[in-house]
């Protein structure tokens, strides 16, 4: 009897290994797959985004300080800080990308650029079915809980997290952090 048992054991424990390597290997296919990220803003620009812990890395992009910008076309403090972060985009576009992402998943990008051209947002908004799974694993990154408020701005160097504001901030304020980050 109990030389049954071990040659049964001796057979099920290399099968159990077996299956257990196989599984890891493809929960850990899924999770670097899942943390990749392709946004593809109005104009057809594509961003690949990889988050690695609670950093974000811009392909292309490293070296540059990254603002992810939060929004919504109907909100009014989202509307106001469109032309502050395109100044900004402009004064540091050597070293500053924003990168805005709709929080709106029924939004065509006619809307989306009619609310670039109403309210002087020229910088990039990005509108694919990814935003969803993007901003919810920024809101998590970042600890704000899935339901935040509005805008919600996070700032990036070389994919490391630098700081984050919610709602309505001061353009100067924002400026400082970016010279900082540029430094």
């Amino acid at each position: 009897m109990f030389k049954k048992s071990l040659i049964s054991l001796a057979l099920l424990l290399p099968l159990f290994f077996v299956a257990c390597s196989s599984s890891s290997e493809e929960d850990e296919s899924n999770m670097v797959a899942s943390n990749v990220y392709q946004l593809v803003a109005t104009d057809g620009t594509e961003f690949n985004v990889t988050k690695q812990g609670s950093d974000f890395i811009v392909k292309g992009h490293e070296n540059k300080v990254v603002m992810f910008d939060i929004f919504a076309t109907w909100c009014p403090p989202c509307r106001a800080e469109a032309p502050h972060l395109s100044h900004l985009q402009k004064k540091y576009h050597q070293d500053f990308l924003v990168i805005g992402v709709t929080i709106e998943d029924e939004i065509s990008n006619k809307d989306l650029n009619a609310f670039k051209e109403t309210y002087h947002a020229d910088y990039a908004i990005v509108n694919s079915p990814e935003n969803a799974r993007f901003y919810r694993a920024i809101a998590s990154a970042t600890k704000v809980g899935q339901r935040f408020p509005i805008p919600l701005m996070v700032l990036y160097k070389g994919g490391k997290y630098i700081k984050h504001y919610v709602g309505q901030t001061p353009e100067e304020m924002i400026e400082s952090d970016i010279k900082q980050a540029i430094q």
